[in-house]
């Protein structure tokens, strides 16, 4: 590449990686808007309701799987994407939270009888409710202040989202009844990244 064409560049990398918050929280949001929008013209099927619950607990399960992934992507890899650990945690908490949204108003129309029935009696209801529960606190604290006033406490805390990933996933396998197509890739999916924790660290050169 021409020098003077990495200069063009450079400046740009450097602005987009300063504010990179800027492109990725919308884009992040777009699966969300992207629902409403065919929600609205008819497109989510017979059971619109349905589907629209699902895909945001689904996206909700994907950006999880991902923000437990950077770490094992560092240490096996090499591949540093830390910076967007808690762009991920953030929106996988979002799309939790909308996916209660959608279950506790779209489809029980805030019936809160019907609501406390669900989450004292149905399993995979309270599997999911406890893993939204736990990542409560993380959202609260995931930024820098929070880190500073924490200190050693915020790793600690922010512990909390291996348990919340084992509940999710079991409130993932439950809401399926089985594993299909869907439900075991995400599954094994987390079983590998929650097992890459305990697996010792591969170094160049090593003999096997």
């Amino acid at each position: 590449m021409p020098a003077d064409e990495a200069r063009v560049i450079s400046p740009m990398g450097a602005k987009l990686k300063k504010h990179w918050r800027v492109v990725f929280y919308p884009l992040g949001m777009t699966p969300a808007l992207w629902l409403v929008w065919q929600g609205q013209h008819g497109a989510l099927g017979a059971d619109p309701v349905n589907v629209f619950e699902r895909s945001l607990g689904l996206w909700a399960f994907r950006l999880l799987l991902v923000c437990l992934a950077l770490a094992p992507l560092r240490r096996f890899t090499g591949l540093n994407l830390l910076r967007y650990r808690r762009l991920t945690g953030l929106l996988a908490f979002f799309y939790a939270s909308l996916h209660l949204l959608a279950y506790a108003g779209l489809d029980h129309g805030f019936d809160w009888s019907v609501l406390w029935t669900d989450v004292t009696h149905r399993y995979f209801i309270i599997f999911g409710m406890s893993a939204l529960f736990m990542l409560i606190p993380l959202a609260q604290t995931s930024n820098m202040f929070s880190m500073r006033l924490l200190k050693r406490r915020w790793k600690l805390l922010h512990s909390l989202i291996f348990p919340a990933a084992v509940l999710a996933g079991i409130h993932f396998f439950l809401s399926f009844k089985t594993l299909n197509s869907v439900s075991a890739p995400y599954l094994a999916a987390l079983a590998i990244v929650l097992l890459s924790r305990f697996l010792p660290r591969f170094q160049a050169g090593s003999r096997l």
